[in-house]
């Protein structure tokens, strides 16, 4: 296993750009509104399990992480970290977040805690969306911002299920999950028992 570092990231001039342009800024950047010219690709991923790692190490620094976080952006060619003045591309396995953390109720509205502490209200704005896996199982992901999700890691994915309800959507019987006023369609209620999650979910 690689050692935890921070590794060469403060020897990176693109990277050292922005980790001082975020550092700098107050709230969250506005991403969506940059169009810095394209730098090319560097080598770091977010692996599946949300970690994220640069030159094959892990990043040790949970605010570094963070810090990327905050200028993530996803493309339509690929994941972006953005500022005003430049833009490079990194790998992401699954999804650049996962969902660790579930409160609230179906009835009150649901509440998903990332792994970067980061909570998102479950409802039309960030919805659930459930994608089918290996051998018919599923896997879940909760919008948290612009095209980034999280996927949900199985714990939370047994408490939602347990949550769950059936309605009539379309002339037909779905199991889903409520959130306040919204509704997310899970599988067709004849399927339930036939399909669980993904054993690869954490």
């Amino acid at each position: 296993m690689a050692k935890a570092s921070d590794g060469p990231i403060g020897d990176s001039p693109a990277l050292s750009s922005l980790i001082a342009d975020a550092a700098a800024r107050r709230g969250p950047p506005p991403v969506h509104l940059w169009n810095p010219p394209f730098c090319g690709d560097i080598d770091m991923r977010i692996a599946r399990d949300g970690s994220w790692h640069y030159g094959g190490s892990p990043i040790a620094r949970p605010a570094l992480v963070k810090l990327f976080a905050s200028v993530l952006r996803r493309d339509a060619e690929r994941f972006v970290l953005v500022t005003p003045a430049e833009m490079v591309g990194i790998a992401v396995e699954d999804a650049p977040f996962v969902g660790v953390e579930l409160s609230g109720d179906p009835q009150g509205g649901l509440r998903i805690r990332t792994n970067l502490d980061e909570w998102v209200e479950i409802g039309d704005a960030h919805p659930l969306r459930f994608e089918p896996g290996p051998a018919g199982a599923l896997k879940p992901y909760a919008l948290v911002r612009g095209d980034l999700w999280a996927l949900v890691g199985r714990p939370v994915f047994y408490e939602l299920a347990a949550l769950g309800e059936v309605r009539e959507r379309d002339g037909k019987d779905v199991f889903g999950i409520a959130s306040g006023p919204s509704f997310f369609p899970m599988m067709d209620a004849a399927d339930l028992g036939a399909v669980g999650p993904d054993p690869a979910l954490g």
